[in-house]
């Protein structure tokens, strides 16, 4: 890329970005960076006036279509139908997610599996969806939002941890077969982001909330835009020569003692 001013090469303009979950927290926040950053941005979620609504909030050229990412037989028709009517995409973000808190003897296999069904099975059935389109564009991405534990053992989330921790395994399985047609695969692995979630999660739980705050040597939380930050520079030309990576944004919890 040439760029005309030194920062251009963190611009997303003449992308287009297909962002799942993307109605609400992270998955808006990244989408809200890719329009600010100057990609056209397609929210995907299962619900519709959810997504539409986001879509109108963040302006510009954001749309929505609606997908449930489990229906992994109509990846395939849902990638040719957001082509048909947004065009092409050159940037899949893989952001839809769920979980189910309960202890290893409580986890019962149907709960394990929708979980998986969720971001194992439907992040793999849309990335080989929109691959050829992402080819086509000759300079796409494949972004997944990994999780910390994607690395960190973390009690009551063993269907969330495995699913998490399989993006690492397809981040660099993907990222080394899909480099010769230059596609780039990469990930985020947020820390501890202020959302309502996170503080409603931690408002009833002091144990666990003072747990969290004791590993982070930053000692504050992350924000929405921490991440949709990362995932921009990952998908823009600042980063073409980095593929098979999760980059951790985590205020240094990974790591702190």
């Amino acid at each position: 890329m040439t760029a005309s001013h030194p920062l251009d090469i963190f611009s997303l303009k003449g992308h287009h970005a297909l962002v799942t979950g993307g109605g609400s927290g992270l998955g808006l926040g990244i989408a809200r960076c890719f329009a600010a950053a100057g990609a056209r941005v397609t929210l995907a979620g299962t619900n519709a006036q959810k997504i539409e609504k986001a879509a109108a909030d963040l302006g510009g050229e954001t749309g929505s279509l609606p997908f449930d990412v489990t229906r992994v037989d109509e990846a395939e028709a849902y990638a040719e139908a957001v082509s048909q009517r947004f065009g092409p995409v050159s940037i899949l973000v893989n952001n839809a997610g769920n979980t189910i808190k309960n202890p290893i003897a409580k986890m019962t296999p149907t709960d394990f599996r929708t979980i998986l069904d969720v971001h194992v099975h439907g992040a793999y059935a849309l990335s080989r969806a929109f691959l050829a389109q992402i080819e086509q564009a000759g300079n796409g991405s494949i972004l997944f939002t990994a999780s910390m534990s994607s690395f960190l053992g973390i009690p009551n989330v063993i269907g969330y941890s495995a699913a998490k921790a399989a993006y690492v395994g397809m981040v660099r399985a993907m990222a080394t077969e899909l480099a010769p047609q230059k596609v780039r695969v990469n990930g985020v692995a947020p820390g501890w982001i202020d959302t309502p979630l996170f503080r409603q999660a931690t408002s009833t739980d002091p144990d666990r909330k003072a747990k969290i705050d004791g590993r982070i040597p930053m000692k504050s939380y992350g924000t929405e835009a921490d991440i949709g930050w990362a995932m921009t520079y990952l998908a823009s030309a600042a980063a073409a020569y980095v593929t098979g990576h999760i980059v951790v944004v985590d205020g240094g919890a990974l790591h702190g003692f």
